[in-house]
């Protein structure tokens, strides 16, 4: 008898497909639901959306034991920041579920709760609430993450064109290695900036690497997709295998019509000037473009097939 399937013989991709189909259709209210970086609600008859996120870190995974936990808690909330910023949306409200040993020193916890009233206060995020309960394991923490956005102005991962640029902002690789993973700043601003351009067709966060997420927003599309590998902007002392695939970049992939691209980059380089915007590659048609492991030796982070 053949070993029962593990998800480590699926991978986190292919495990989230499997789960989403088990679950009950959508009522007409969830306009985007599993799939995106956030699921986005009809809540009113207004003009805005409702955008929901749920976002982990999780102890030896997110972060190593012994990091200053102030800086911890600002990343738990910024990863969902992230998220919401995607979808060129603004946070709201947030609730806070935390488990942690009960041998956890006091001034260990309040240090996290420290870093997540620092990450709130700069991104107007009202913690309204949440759960704390015991494990025996490491420590995880799961922020649930409410959002607005104008209808009009809500990108998706799937309204990418054949033709359309990829752009990145700033540079990749090695955030993990070198902390920056802890301090990142969410391209908040810089989302509803380009969510606002007329250009602009599909956006998302770089988190497990461009070497998954791009194939990510490629599919959502149902496009395909190139990569110049030499126009990827690295972080210093990386290289492209590091840029594409290390992950925890918290940067923004973004699909443009080529035509609105010359005169996005003029305008952008006034508005953000410390900030690239660097043209990578572009969509294609759903039956061009290369496989993933064509170019990208590094695959990028995956949850269940990590060693």
């Amino acid at each position: 008898m053949a070993p029962p399937l593990t998800l480590a013989d699926l991978g986190e991709t292919a495990v989230i497909d499997r789960l989403t189909r088990l679950l009950p259709a959508s009522p007409p209210s969830v306009l985007t639901g599993p799939g995106d970086d956030c699921a986005v609600i009809q809540t009113s008859f207004n003009e805005s959306v409702t955008l929901l996120k749920a976002d982990s870190v999780v102890e030896g995974v997110h972060f190593l034991s012994g990091e200053q936990m102030r800086r911890v808690g600002w990343k738990a909330v910024c990863r969902a920041v992230s998220d919401i910023a995607a979808m060129g949306g603004r946070p709201l409200h947030a609730l806070i579920a935390v488990a942690v040993k009960p041998e956890m020193p006091l001034q260990t916890l309040e240090d996290f709760y420290s870093g997540i009233s620092d990450a709130a206060k700069s991104y107007n995020v009202a913690i309204v609430g949440g759960e704390t309960v015991r494990t025996a394991g490491p420590l995880v923490c799961s922020i649930f993450l409410t959002g607005t956005v104008p209808a009009e102005h809500c990108i998706l991962r799937s309204g990418g064109k054949p033709g359309d640029v990829l752009l990145v902002t700033g540079k990749l690789g090695g955030s993990f290695a070198s902390g920056r993973h802890l301090d990142f700043t969410p391209r908040l601003a810089e989302g509803q900036w380009l969510a606002k351009h007329e250009g602009t067709h599909a956006m998302m966060d770089l988190s497990d690497g461009l070497a998954v997420d791009a194939p990510r927003l490629a599919k959502a599309s149902q496009c395909g997709l190139k990569i110049d590998v030499e126009l990827i902007p690295c972080n210093e002392g990386c290289g492209v295998s590091q840029a594409v695939g290390d992950g925890e970049d918290f940067e923004l992939l973004v699909a443009v019509a080529a035509h609105s691209v010359p005169e996005l980059l003029l305008e952008w380089n006034a508005e953000f000037p410390e900030l690239p915007l660097s043209a990578i590659g572009s969509l294609t048609g759903s039956a061009e473009g290369f496989q993933p492991e064509e170019i990208f030796t590094n695959r990028g982070y995956d949850h269940f097939q990590q060693p």
